[in-house]
């Protein structure tokens, strides 16, 4: 399995997370919505950690490059991170229409951020890393533990 292949599946994953919690809070179902929410923000950190932790630190070595892509996706992990803390307040004050309101800017916000990952960095990382097959593969099921 490439990084490509893994982290897209992962994104997928957080994406039905995410829509669970939207659906839930639309409805008005803030028990779900909040259990939900708890999954989705506990899978996208588990994400946006292997990236910052394993994946962008290895690529910026093996590649030479720190400033440009890295860079760009930390800082719009940044704002998802400031996406999350708004929804936690909503979620916690049962507010519909504040959660719909920020859950719509970091649906589009995750869009075009997985976009970039997909077509563009984890394809970087794929050739970059690639001498590393064996070790990444182990890693991949460490990380589907996680």
């Amino acid at each position: 399995m490439k990084i490509r292949e893994f982290m897209a599946q992962d994104h997928k994953d957080c994406d039905q997370l995410f829509a669970i919690a939207e659906n839930a809070a639309s409805q008005g179902d803030w028990d779900t919505a909040t259990q939900a929410f708890n999954d989705f923000v506990q899978a996208m950190e588990r994400h946006l950690g292997i990236e910052e932790n394993e994946l962008f630190p290895a690529f910026e070595e093996a590649s030479g490059m720190t400033m440009g892509p890295t860079e760009m996706m930390r800082s719009e992990h940044d704002q998802m991170r400031v996406l999350f803390a708004e929804m936690r307040e909503a979620v916690d004050t049962k507010h519909a229409d504040d959660y719909l309101g920020v859950s719509e800017t970091l649906l589009i916000l995750m869009q075009q951020h997985n976009m970039k990952e997909e077509q563009i960095l984890y394809s970087m990382m794929d050739q970059h890393l690639s001498d590393d097959n064996i070790q990444l593969q182990q890693k991949f099921q460490d990380w589907d533990k996680g």
